[in-house]
C-alpha cells in the first residue's frame, strides 16, 4: 500500500471514529418541575428521572435541577416552549392559558392505562405540538384525588355558599359551582392564606403536607373527586437533539411501560397522607346517597362544561369520550 493510500486509510478511520462518537454522545437535558424535590407529591417524577437516566445512561440524562426555587411553577410552560429550560413537569391545569384542553386530563375517574388504551396520548401530542410543546407524556397519579378542606366546620354542601376556597385553575368551575368563591393560589401560599383568614379553604390532595397543617384545618369532604396526572413537557428544539430512534424508544418506554408502574406506585403514599389526617384529628364530612352523586357529579359536568368555553368543540367531544364516557 502506498503513502497515499494508507494516508487516506487512515483518515477514512479517524472520521468514522469520529462520527461514531459524535452519534454516541449522551444528550443532557435540563428539567424543572412545578414541586420541589423533597415534596411527597414530586415522587412519580423522581422515578421517571431515575428510570430515565438508567436506561438510557450513556445516550440520554435528565438534569432535574429543581423546583419552584428555580421557576415559579406557572412560567415553566411558557419557559419550555422558548427555550430557557429544556423540560418541565407541571401540572396540567398551570399551563391551560397556553394549552386549554390540558387540564381535561384531570376531569375523569379512569386510570392511566385505560386512557392510554384510547388515542387521547396522541391527540393531545398533536394539540401541544400546535402551540409550540413536545408532550412527552404523563407522569399519572391516578389514585390520588382532591378533597375540599376547612378550619371552621361545614355539615353539607350548603355550608360552602360563599365560602372562599383556594383553588388550582382546573378546580375552579367546579368550586365556583359550588356557590364558593375560589381563588387561584400556588401550594406554598396555603397556609399562610389559612392562618390569615384570606381564604375559608382549599383544594388539595392529601399528600407530604397534612401534619404541617393541624392548626388551620379541622374538617375535609368526601368523597374525593378527580385523578392526579402531570405533564412532561419538553422544548421541541431540545427533543429534536437526540436522534429520532432515541427519541421513540423514550417516549415509548415512558407511555407504555414506566407510566403505567408509576401510576400504581402511590398506594403507600396515599395511605400515609391518610393516616396523617387522622393521627392530626381532620374530621371526614362524610357525603352520602344523592349528596354524594350530586358532588361528583357537579366536579365532572360543571368542569367539562367550562372547558366548552376555550376548547374547539370537536375536540371537547374526542376528550370527553376518551377521559369520560
Amino acid at each position: 500500500m502506498t503513502k497515499q493510500l494508507l494516508f487516506k486509510s487512515l483518515l477514512g478511520l479517524s472520521l468514522i471514529g469520529a462520527a461514531s462518537a459524535a452519534q454516541a454522545e449522551e444528550v443532557t437535558l435540563n428539567a424543572v418541575s412545578f414541586t420541589p424535590k423533597t415534596a411527597v407529591v414530586s415522587h412519580g417524577f423522581k422515578e421517571f428521572v431515575t428510570a430515565i437516566n438508567e436506561k438510557f445512561d450513556g445516550e440520554l440524562e435528565i438534569n432535574w435541577r429543581g423546583g419552584p426555587e428555580v421557576m415559579p411553577p406557572f412560567r415553566l410552560a411558557d419557559a419550555v416552549r422558548n427555550g430557557s429550560i429544556d423540560m418541565a413537569l407541571t401540572s396540567p391545569s398551570y399551563y391551560s392559558g397556553l394549552v386549554p384542553s390540558a387540564t381535561a386530563s384531570n376531569l375523569s375517574f379512569k386510570t392511566y392505562e385505560e386512557i392510554a388504551e384510547t388515542d387521547y396520548l396522541e391527540r393531545m401530542t398533536q394539540v401541544h405540538a400546535e402551540r409550540g410543546l413536545h408532550l412527552l407524556g404523563e407522569i399519572p397519579a391516578s389514585p390520588v384525588k382532591f378533597f375540599l378542606f376547612f378550619k371552621d366546620e361545614v355539615t353539607g354542601l350548603d355550608d360552602l355558599e360563599g365560602k372562599r376556597i383556594r383553588v388550582f385553575p382546573t378546580i375552579l368551575p367546579f368550586v365556583e359551582s359550588l356557590g364558593a368563591e375560589p381563588l387561584v393560589m400556588p401550594m406554598g401560599e396555603i397556609y399562610t392564606a389559612m392562618e390569615r383568614g384570606v381564604i375559608d379553604g382549599f383544594a388539595q390532595s392529601n399528600l407530604g403536607w397534612v401534619d404541617q397543617f393541624e392548626d388551620v384545618v379541622n374538617y375535609y369532604i368526601t368523597p374525593p373527586y378527580y385523578r392526579a396526572g402531570f405533564s412532561v413537557l419538553v422544548n421541541p428544539d431540545a427533543w429534536s437533539e437526540l436522534p429520532e430512534e432515541l427519541r421513540g424508544r423514550v417516549q415509548t418506554y415512558l407511555r407504555e411501560e414506566l407510566a403505567s408502574e408509576i401510576d400504581q406506585s402511590w398506594d403507600e403514599i396515599i395511605a400515609t397522607g391518610y393516616q396523617q389526617m387522622e393521627d392530626a384529628g381532620f374530621q371526614e364530612v362524610k357525603l352520602t346517597g344523592d349528596a354524594a352523586d350530586e358532588y361528583l357529579n357537579t366536579a365532572i359536568e360543571a368542569a367539562w362544561q367550562h372547558l366548552a368555553e376555550d376548547v374547539d368543540p370537536e375536540l371537547h367531544a374526542e376528550l370527553k369520550s376518551m377521559l369520560v364516557d
